[in-house]
Order: structure tokens, then sequence, then C-alpha cells
């Protein structure tokens, strides 16, 4: 465990921050909107199969991140360095899907906490860190989910947390994990399934919040597109399964190093092949797609409330997905992995009275606490290893970096406009171009015409490892 010497706050953790009423009426309050599993598969993203009109509205009404990366592909460490400002550090810090900040890296403030010190009133919806205990008290009010102990190992246990709504789903279970089906669809209103009983609950809380006569930080995270792919008929009747396109690149990539591999989870489902399958492809695309349209419905909802309520003019909004996921490119469902399906996220930021449109400027997690301390006019921790984008949203041509540093179970990553880079201790490497090969379908790290590409990429991950290192 690597100890912070100087992650020393400014003010007392959770003490009130002494600021005027008049001073707490300037700052603006913040929506957090987060989507487990989400990859950048929207129609704003340009991907004109999938229907997702919510986010694309809330996207041509702020700034839309075409490079922005996970520093960690799984959801549990990729939410405690996102919501503390801290890179993860193999293999004792923020490594896999169970992280705890609170244990990993006792002494960095989260971002719950440094904005409740701070005079805002923050709440906690559905899926935010992991798990509900993690730095619980950094929030004004207990944190909420439907069922607050339904989310870890055995949380998708049948039907322990209502997560099936067909009594067929039944008739297939996993008999060692006892998990039903990878997919459902079921004729029933969006309230059954948890994302809609959040969205009522975020809207609630919004209504409350306004009353309170204080700036508030409300995070809300949604369950989907997470497995199982569960949501209401009517959103996989937006789709014609035939008509969805598939992954044509459904094989290794030529030298792949052999640290990259498939994720197994949705394995622990019922009612699995193999992505060999194109049955089994084209359902679970159809799957993912209508939990896309689900949540897509479930953002929608708070969104209009936020206007009905008067909020947007004051209000913040980002909307991210904890990590990315293969849908069938390369022979992959999942992420835990390397390759940019895993890493390249969906991040979009509405800012009142700040830049709209699209930018392809480097972004990472790392970034957003910073970013959101500048823009309410708060200090920053002495943790934070991310820079803030404001400078972006102020101008879409604006570059804060040029790499940005990811780490997957010992393996090291950096990207920037072109290149992905990785490297493991035993000397494996892995580099795709996407000038030329934006799918990664060829290891290039072979290829000595890459020689100098390699090293100032190799070059950045080992500064960056010995910072980590201190």
């Amino acid at each position: 465990m690597k100890v912070f010497s100087l992650l020393i706050s400014t003010v007392p953790f959770f003490s009130s921050f002494p600021l005027s009423a008049a001073k707490q009426a300037e700052k603006m309050n913040v929506l957090f909107l987060m989507a487990d599993d989400m990859r950048p598969e929207l129609g704003c993203y340009g991907v004109e199969a999938v229907k997702t009109p919510n986010i694309d509205r809330l996207a041509s009404t702020g700034v839309l991140f075409q490079n922005a990366y996970c520093n960690v592909p799984v959801s549990g460490a990729s939410r405690a360095s996102l919501l503390t400002g801290v890179y993860p550090h193999y293999p004792d810090r923020f490594v896999g899907f169970s992280a705890l900040a609170s244990k990993d890296c006792p002494a960095a403030i989260p971002l719950s906490g440094w904005f409740t010190s701070h005079g805002y009133y923050t709440v906690s919806d559905g899926k935010v860190f992991h798990h509900i205990e993690d730095h619980a008290d950094s929030w004004s009010e207990p944190p909420y989910r439907t069922h607050p102990d339904g989310y870890d190992v055995y949380w998708a246990e049948y039907n322990k947390w209502e997560l099936w709504m067909n009594s067929a789903s039944a008739r297939t279970i996993n008999p060692k994990t006892m998990r039903g089906p990878f997919c459902e669809w079921a004729e029933v209103p969006d309230t059954a399934y948890d994302d809609g009983k959040l969205a009522e609950k975020a809207i609630a809380d919004l209504k409350r919040l306004k009353e309170k006569g204080k700036p508030f930080f409300l995070a809300c995270g949604f369950w989907k597109p997470h497995l199982p792919f569960n949501a209401p008929k009517k959103y996989w009747d937006l789709y014609d399964r035939e008509k969805i396109p598939v992954a044509a690149n459904r094989f290794r990539p030529e030298g792949l190093p052999e640290e990259v591999r498939n994720s197994q989870e949705i394995y622990a489902y019922a009612r699995t092949t193999s992505p060999d399958d194109i049955y089994f492809l084209k359902e679970a695309k159809h799957g993912y797609y209508a939990c896309l349209s689900y949540v897509d419905a479930q953002i929608g909802k708070v969104l209009d409330a936020l206007d009905e309520l008067g909020l947007s003019e004051n209000t913040i909004v980002v909307l991210l997905g904890d990590h990315g996921w293969h849908l069938g490119e390369h022979g992959f469902l999942g992420k835990h992995n390397l390759m940019n399906w895993s890493t390249h996220v969906p991040l979009i930021v509405r800012v009142p009275g700040l830049q709209k449109g699209k930018t392809e400027s480097l972004v990472e997690f790392v970034d957003i606490y910073p970013t959101l301390c500048e823009l309410c006019n708060l200090p920053f921790p002495k943790q934070l290893d991310g820079i803030s984008f404001v400078p972006i949203l102020k101008n879409l041509e604006r570059k804060t970096k040029d790499k940005v540093y990811i780490q997957w179970e010992g393996g090291d990553n950096a990207v920037n406009w072109r290149y992905n880079y990785a490297e493991w201790e035993k000397g494996n490497r892995m580099l795709f171009d996407h000038q030329i090969d934006v799918e990664e379908n060829k290891n290039r790290a072979n290829d000595p015409s890459y020689k100098n590409i390699i090293k100032d990429m190799s070059s950045f991950l080992h500064k960056k490892k010995r910072t980590l290192n201190k």
C-alpha cells in the first residue's frame, strides 16, 4: 500500500465550510450521472443503429468528449480511482471489480467528501461507489440503493435481487453460480427493474434538493447496460435483431500478447455459448442495445425533471460510462483488457454558459475531480493525479495532455490520438496504430518502423510508474 504524505486537506474533511448564503447561492449544482458498462455505442457517437435520444439530446447541449478513457477497465476500481482522482497502482491500489477506495487509498478524500466539506449537500443514489459502504459517511445522508446489500460477488444469484421478471428465466439457471440467463425481455413497466425505481428516486431527490437553499451534488449511478441484459420488452422491440450490425473482426488480433484475454463475466450467467456462435452474439448485442435504450429513457426522465424544476441553468451535468465493453470484436464479450473497446468511454459534460459541441482532446477519468472543483470554485485537494479540463470546456480545440495512463492486471497502457501501447513486466508489448488499423486487428509492437513510437510511449509509462511509486 502506497502512502500519500501530502494528502492534507485545507479544511477538515467533514467540517462545515463557512460560506455565506449569498456565496452558496452563486455556486452551481452538480448532477453526476453514471451508467455501468456503457461504451460509446450511442447515437451521439455516430452509431446510427442504437436509439438513445435522451443522451443524444444532452450531448447536443454540452460537450461530447470523443477521446475519453477510464484508468482501469473494471467497475469497482474505475469508480474508486475516478471518485478519488487517484491513479490505480498494481497490485495494491484500485485493481479489481471489488476495490474499496477507503481501503486502497484511505488518505484520499473522495469527491463526495470534498464537496460535502465545502458547503454542498451531497446525495448518492444507485451504484456510485461499487460498495455502498465505501466512504458512506462522506455524503450528507446515507447512500441509497433499492437493495442496499445486493451488489457484490453473489449479487446476481437468481432471483435474490429481483433482477429477472419473467418466470421463464427460472428454467435456465447456471448451476455453478445459481445465476439466471444473461438476458431477458419482460412485459413490465420501467419501474419493475431497478433503474426505473432509481430514476423515480433521483427525481424526488431533485425536488427535495431544490428546497434546501444550498448547492447540491447529486450522483445517480444506473445499473444498465450491465449484465444481465434485462429490460422491458418495449425496448427490445425498438430493434430488429437481424438489422443490428455485428462485429466483422471476430478473430484474435495478429500477434496479440497472451495477457490480453476475453472476460469470463458473461459465462457466470445461464444460456450462454461463445462469441463464435453468431446467434448468441446477435442476442447479446440486441440485449445490450435494449438496455442502452432503457437506461437512456431513465436518464431522460431525470434530465426532464431538471428542466421542469428550473434547475438546468445552474446545474453542471456530467454523464459517463465507467469503462468500455466488447460486443464480439476479436471474439471478446465484456471488459477486462487493455484494448480500445474496454477503455474508451463516453463522457458528456454540460456547463451552463460554456461551450457546446464535440472535442477530440484527450481526457481521462482522474481529470474529472479537478475539473468539477474548478467549475464550482473549490480548492483542489493535494492527492489529485488528474488535470482540470476546464480549458477544453471553454475552447474545444484546447489540449490539456497528449497521453493518458491505464492499468490492468500488471499491464501498463498509454493511449494518445493515434496509438494504443501496452507493456507487461515479462516483456510482452502491444501496439495498435489507429491511423491504419482503427479496429486493432494487428499488433505492431515488433515492427521496427515503430521503434521511436514505442520508445516514447514506454518512456511515458516508466515515468508515470516512478511517480506512482513515490
